[in-house]
Formats: structure tokens, C-alpha cells, sequence
């Protein structure tokens, strides 16, 4: 049954579910759908906590870097807060360093309410909604989110949503993953089926360009640690364009591996991208779950998503909603 987590300001009450199944536990939180806390078996059948999460709902208020949040309605960045469709130039809000948007802006969904539709064992369903003309977006639209644990060792998010008008929707899951519990995750190593990334401006912008990852810091093809020689500098905010042609359904886009090498973590999506973040910026001043505060790089998110700023790339693919279709994006986070 749903428990009271907190209340925000203005007295609306933030539940938590727990759900568990074939060992596996997950916290769930109607504010943001955050993923407060997954814990799954290691490879000796040990219990792992494997997702950064806050005590109290005022640390996710005041210190959350989207700690487990659903971000959108357009996740990631959209250049200058601004594009055009049909014609029509939309102006939105610039909530990233004074002139472009990140994650949705003043009312993206990984910090404001949600609604708990179904709360079972293993499932939980929220939803929430954005008006038409919210920082400055065409058309009402509806998400929902599904967060179900299925066992031996799965996660699966499968996020959905529909509008009335036509509009940008770029739904994307938000964990921070550290598999051993180490304050950083410079050790865990990371393989991505991509053959190309986008580059970025000094604003983390995409230029427009695709690049091949051969001879890059964004080569992980064959895997490599995220501290590693060779490593980005000061540390990995990219997109990587998945290697997924011709495939329709969930594709096998990267595995991630502990830094004791004790715990893996693979992950298939429907999604076209993976935005890699190594959380090099994260400095926290409270203790997370895990009994310490997040300083650099305690997680890293693998985000699966569209490419950022696709509503101002024509060549990206289109994020581009339509009356009378669905938004749908599926994420299978299996152990390995």
C-alpha cells in the first residue's frame, strides 16, 4: 500500500511505493516517478542497492539532480528555448544557463507531482499532465509511467503519452547507477553498441553533427572504465546514437559492470539514444541511501531517450507528437 512520504509546500502529500518480487525491492515516488531506491541480487545472491536516493523528500526539494526522475516533457537540452513548428516559432523557458531549456523547464515533470494510478506488488502506474502553452509548449499532453520489477532481475520503465495538438515529447528515465557502492564509479565499466555520438557546444548544445566514436573518449564499443586512461575530460555528458537499424523493438544498447566486477547491468531500449552522464558535477551536502553524500561521479545515468535538441536538427530523428498517437518508450534494466 502507498505511504506518505511528505507534503510540499503547499500541502499536497507525496506518496512512496514499495514494490518487490524474486528478490528484487523498489521505492517508487509520485513526485517526479522518482526510482527512489532499487535493490536487486548480486551474482552471490547478495542484496545490492544499485540507484542513488535521498532520505526526505526536502532533500529531493532542495538537492535532486534528477535523482530516478522522469525528465520532460523534453528531456535534455533544447537550444536558445526555442524551435519551430508548422510554421510557428515557440518560445520557451530558458532554465538553463540563462538562454536555453533543459529537461522541460520551470515545470518539468521530474519535479512537480504525479499521479498514482495503480500501486500492485511489483507495479506501479503514475500519471501527469501539462496544459497547453506550459514554458511555452504546443498542446496539452497526458504521460504515464510504469515502473515493473519482473523476476530473476528486471526493471522495466515503459513510459506512453498522448496530446491534442502537435507537439515535442522526449520522455526519459533518470537514475543514477553505482553497482557497488563505491563513492565513485571511475571503476565501473560501460559497453554501448554505437558507432557515432553527437558533439556539443561549450553549452552542451549538439553543433548538428554526427561523429564517429573511433579514436574518441566516446568509443565504448568494446567497453571501457569511466575513470579510465583516456577518459573524457572534465568527465561524460554525450549522446550516443545507438546502433539500432532495422531494429523495432527493445535493442540490446549497453551493459554496465560493477567496479569489483561482482554485478552487471544491461539495458535494452526502444529508444534511439543514450545519454551518458557520469554525474562529474554532483555535490551533494546531505547523505544519499547509501550513507555518504554524492560528491563527483558517485552514479553515472544512462539515459535512453531521442537526441537532444532533435526539434531544432531536421536530420535527427523527430520527436514530434501527433493527435491520435502514442509516445512510447520501453527500458528493460536486467542484472547480468
Amino acid at each position: 500500500m502507498p505511504e506518505k512520504f511528505g507534503a510540499l509546500p503547499d500541502g499536497t502529500v507525496i506518496q512512496e511505493v514499495r514494490l518487490a518480487a524474486g528478490g528484487m525491492m523498489a521505492s517508487v515516488l509520485s513526485w517526479g516517478a522518482v526510482l527512489r531506491d532499487l535493490v536487486v541480487p548480486d551474482r552471490a545472491g547478495a542484496p545490492r542497492r544499485v540507484v542513488l536516493g535521498l532520505a526526505t523528500l526536502e532533500d529531493y526539494l532542495a538537492h535532486s539532480r534528477n535523482f530516478g526522475a522522469i525528465c520532460g516533457r523534453v528531456a535534455n537540452r533544447i537550444g536558445n528555448a526555442r524551435f519551430t513548428l508548422d510554421g510557428r516559432e515557440c518560445q520557451l523557458t530558458a532554465n538553463y544557463r540563462g538562454r536555453h531549456m533543459l529537461h522541460g523547464g520551470d515545470g518539468q515533470f521530474g519535479r512537480r507531482p504525479w499521479r498514482l494510478i495503480v500501486a500492485d506488488a511489483a507495479r506501479a502506474v503514475l500519471e501527469v499532465t501539462s496544459p497547453a502553452g506550459e514554458d511555452g509548449f504546443p498542446g496539452s499532453i497526458t504521460a504515464r509511467c510504469t515502473y515493473a520489477l519482473e523476476p530473476p532481475g528486471t526493471l522495466r520503465v515503459t513510459l506512453t503519452a498522448t496530446t491534442n495538438a502537435p507537439t515535442p515529447v522526449n520522455l526519459a528515465h533518470h537514475s543514477y547507477w553505482n553497482l557497488d557502492g563505491a563513492r565513485d564509479v571511475a571503476a565501473h565499466r560501460l559497453r554501448v553498441a554505437a558507432d557515432f555520438f553527437t558533439p556539443t557546444n561549450a553549452d552542451g548544445i549538439p553543433t548538428g553533427e554526427v561523429r564517429a566514436v573511433a579514436a574518441t573518449p566516446y568509443d565504448f564499443r568494446a567497453g571501457r572504465s569511466l575513470g579510465g586512461p583516456g577518459a573524457a575530460q572534465p568527465g561524460y555528458d554525450i549522446n550516443l546514437v545507438l546502433a539500432r537499424a532495422g531494429h523495432m523493438d527493445l535493442f540490446d544498447a549497453a551493459v554496465l559492470e560493477s567496479g569489483t566486477r561482482d554485478l552487471g547491468l544491461s539495458i535494452a531500449t526502444t529508444a534511439p539514444g543514450l545519454q551518458v552522464f557520469d554525474g562529474h558535477t554532483l555535490n551533494l551536502p546531505v547523505a544519499g541511501l547509501h550513507g555518504f553524500a554524492y560528491g563527483p561521479r558517485a552514479g553515472v545515468a544512462l539515459e535512453p531517450q531521442f537526441f537532444p535538441d532533435s526539434v531544432n536538427q531536421p536530420h535527427f530523428q523527430s520527436c514530434i507528437l501527433h493527435p491520435g498517437q502514442t509516445f512510447r518508450q520501453e527500458t528493460a534494466f536486467r542484472t547480468a
